[in-house]
């Protein structure tokens, strides 16, 4: 079983950041997949961004390149997504997923596990 929580999320105004981060416990990680995604108000759960963790290879969502960041701490079992220039259409609850997808089923919801809470971002105007 894997737990996951997600922390970090807030209120932010347009251009500004925030850092995500979700912390996992219960079973080892390193063959896992650790993805963001987020839902805002009346759509799907949109992937955001994903990493792998034993060689920390990345895959971004094409609305957040050069804007969203997500990288890993071995040591805390803690994924980030370091978000900048933040826009009010990035407002949504974020969540941390992990599972086995194949590297072409990185943005799909099913090919995840487990999922955490999810936390609110929301970018003001």
């Amino acid at each position: 079983q894997v737990q996951l929580a997600e922390s970090g999320g807030g209120l932010v105004q347009a251009g500004g950041s925030l850092r995500l981060s979700c912390a996992a416990s219960g079973r080892t990680f390193s063959s896992y997949v650790m993805g963001w995604f987020r839902q805002a108000p009346g759509q799907g759960r949109e992937f955001v961004a994903a990493i792998r963790w034993n060689n920390g290879f990345t895959s971004n969502s094409d609305s957040v390149k050069g804007r969203f960041t997500i990288s890993r701490d071995n040591a805390k079992n803690t994924v980030y997504l370091q978000m900048n220039s933040l826009k009010p259409e990035d407002t949504a609850v974020y969540y941390c997923a992990a599972g086995y997808p194949a590297s072409s089923s990185y943005g799909e919801p099913y090919s995840y596990s487990y999922w955490g809470q999810g936390t609110q971002v929301t970018v003001s105007s």
